[in-house]
């Protein structure tokens, strides 16, 4: 069966840039603690990243991803407080203006994000900018995590595509070796509504 862990992916993604950016070693925290500890959401049914922050506050931090490995399914939170390898202290909701996001990007690390995933699941590269009908922005889904951004420019009509470079959770083999660029600037599927991230102790 299907885990519906991206809001977990995200989070650990958050934190793992946060960290690396710090102390410049990039670790791979545990996705399965929040599916299994974090209370205030529902494990593979879905979750929030707000809630999930709030969580990892209450519960210590988090262990790394090989003391408490990724099983996709419910289990029984069996958390190691003594193997708990970071911790934050609050978190921030970013402004929904894209100008804004791309500062935060660069002055403090990655952005957890919610967006609407209908455009992601035909994706087969390039700068991904559906129609709003086909992409409701008010219909977030999906959980992921913006890593970068950059301008794109066309081959043939040299039109130049401003884009998120955003890390998805389906694994290397979809996307853009598990990447996916979206159009940036005019809240597309809706990317920039609820824009967060860590503050880490």
């Amino acid at each position: 069966g299907q885990c519906g862990s991206c809001w977990a992916f995200s989070v650990t993604g958050n934190i793992e840039g946060l960290y690396a950016i710090a102390n410049k070693e990039l670790l791979s925290f545990s996705e399965q603690e929040l599916v299994d500890c974090d209370k205030l959401d529902n494990g593979c049914n879905g979750g929030f990243f707000n809630t999930a922050f709030e969580s990892i506050e209450d519960i210590g931090g988090l262990e790394l991803e090989k003391d408490y490995p990724y099983h996709g399914r419910n289990e029984k939170c069996h958390l190691d407080k003594s193997e708990i390898k970071v911790s934050i202290k609050d978190y921030v909701n970013i402004s929904s203006d894209e100008l804004e996001m791309a500062k935060f990007l660069v002055q403090s690390g990655p952005i957890s994000i919610a967006l609407n995933a209908n455009a992601m699941q035909f994706y087969m590269g390039g700068v991904s900018h559906p129609l709003r009908f086909l992409c409701d922005p008010d219909n977030l889904d999906h959980g992921v995590l913006i890593v970068g951004y950059g301008v794109h420019r066309t081959r043939f009509t040299h039109k130049l595509l401003p884009y998120w470079v955003i890390k998805n959770s389906w694994g290397p083999r979809w996307g853009n070796k598990g990447y996916y660029m979206a159009y940036r600037g005019d809240g597309t599927c809706g990317l920039n509504k609820a824009a967060t991230s860590a503050i880490l102790e």
